[in-house]
C-alpha cells in the first residue's frame, strides 16, 4: 500500500516537473543530464523534512539549480576535450513552446550554443533571470550566493550573451518559411536554391563527436555549405544510402529543424538561425549518435517556464 503522504510528494514532484527539467535543460543544454538532475531533485525531495518547506515550488528549484550547476562543473572538462564542435542535446518541443517568442528563442540551439560560453553560476543566473524571472534575492537563495554576488554574475551574463547574440534576427514566420526552403532545397539537391538562402558569411557547426564523422571545424561561407548539403541526395551518409535517407520537419527546441532517419535510426537534426533580412546566418547539424536518443525517442517536450 502506497503512503499517502508518499502519494502527496509525488503529486507535488509531478506538478513541477517540467518547470524542473526546463530550468535543468537550460543550464545543462543535454537532456540526458537534466534527466538524471531531477531524478536526484527527487530523492532529496523525498528525504526533505516537508515542515520546512513553505514554498515547494521555489525549494526545487533550488535544488535542480545547485545540482544542474554541480553537474555542468563535473561535465566542463569533457566538453574542452570534446572531439569536433560541442552542440546541446536536441529536444523535440510542443507546439504550445512556438507560441512563446521569448521562451522558444531562450531553448535555441544557438541560445544555448552562447549559453555554453558562460561559467556554471553566470549560466544558472541567467537562466533563472533572463528565462523564468526570479528576482535577485529568489536567485541568490536558489544558487547559494550573496545577491551582490547575483547581480554582478547577472550583468556578465547579460552583457556576453549581448555581444554574442545577433542583433537582428527573422521572425517565427520568417524563420519557418526560411527553413522550408532551405529543406526543400537541400533534399532536393538545389545548389542555386542554396545558395540564394544562405548569408555570404554564413556557418556551419557539426556536432559527430568523434562517433561520426563530421567536420572537425566550423564550416564557413555560402558556397562551401551549399555543396555539403547539396550533396546530401547523392552521397552515402554515415552509411546510409540516399535512397534509404528519409527527411521531414519537426519543431525541435522551439522552431523548425529537420530530422534526417535511416533504415531503424536517426541519423541527424539540422537547425538553422535566420537573420532579419531571411538569409540563413548559422546552421547547427548534430550527429552524434549519443546526442539524439531524445529524437529518437519520440517524446515532446514542455519547455514553457510557467
Amino acid at each position: 500500500m502506497t503512503h499517502p503522504f508518499r502519494e502527496l510528494d509525488q503529486r507535488v514532484y509531478n506538478e513541477h516537473r517540467n518547470l524542473l527539467f526546463s530550468v535543468a535543460y537550460r543550464i545543462l543544454g543535454t537532456a540526458a543530464d537534466a534527466e538524471d538532475v531531477i531524478q536526484d531533485a527527487w530523492f532529496k525531495w523525498s528525504a526533505a523534512d516537508r515542515a520546512q518547506v513553505a514554498d515547494p515550488r521555489a525549494y526545487l528549484t533550488r535544488i535542480v539549480s545547485n545540482l544542474a550547476m554541480d553537474r555542468l562543473r563535473s561535465t566542463r572538462h569533457k566538453r574542452e576535450t570534446y572531439v569536433g564542435p560541442w552542440l546541446p542535446e536536441p529536444i523535440l518541443t510542443t507546439g504550445d513552446t512556438a507560441d512563446a517568442v521569448t521562451t522558444a528563442e531562450s531553448v535555441s540551439m544557438a541560445m544555448l550554443v552562447v549559453l555554453e560560453t558562460l561559467s556554471p553560476l553566470e549560466r544558472a543566473v541567467f537562466v533563472l533571470k533572463e528565462v523564468f524571472d526570479l528576482s535577485h534575492a529568489e536567485i541568490a537563495e536558489a544558487v547559494d550566493r550573496s545577491e551582490a554576488a547575483v547581480r554582478q554574475a547577472a550583468h556578465r551574463a547579460r552583457e556576453h550573451v549581448r555581444a554574442r547574440r545577433p542583433r537582428f534576427v527573422a521572425d517565427r514566420s520568417r524563420q519557418h518559411e526560411v527553413t522550408r526552403r532551405f529543406f526543400v532545397a537541400a533534399t532536393g539537391g538545389d545548389i542555386n536554391a542554396l545558395m540564394e538562402l544562405l548569408s555570404p558569411d554564413v556557418t556551419l557547426w557539426t556536432d559527430g563527436g568523434g562517433k561520426v564523422r563530421q567536420a572537425m571545424r566550423p564550416v564557413a561561407g555560402a558556397q562551401t555549405v551549399a555543396a555539403w548539403f547539396a550533396a546530401i541526395g547523392t552521397v552515402t551518409y554515415q552509411g546510409v544510402e540516399p535512397a534509404d535517407m528519409s527527411a521531414e520537419l519537426v519543431e525541435i527546441n522551439g522552431g523548425l529543424g529537420m530530422v534526417f532517419r535511416g533504415p531503424g535510426r536517426v541519423v541527424a537534426t539540422v537547425t538553422v538561425e535566420v537573420e532579419a533580412g531571411g538569409r540563413i546566418i548559422a546552421i547547427h547539424n548534430v550527429a552524434n549518435p549519443d546526442k539524439l536518443r531524445a529524437i529518437a525517442e519520440g517524446a515532446t517536450r514542455d519547455v514553457r517556464t510557467r
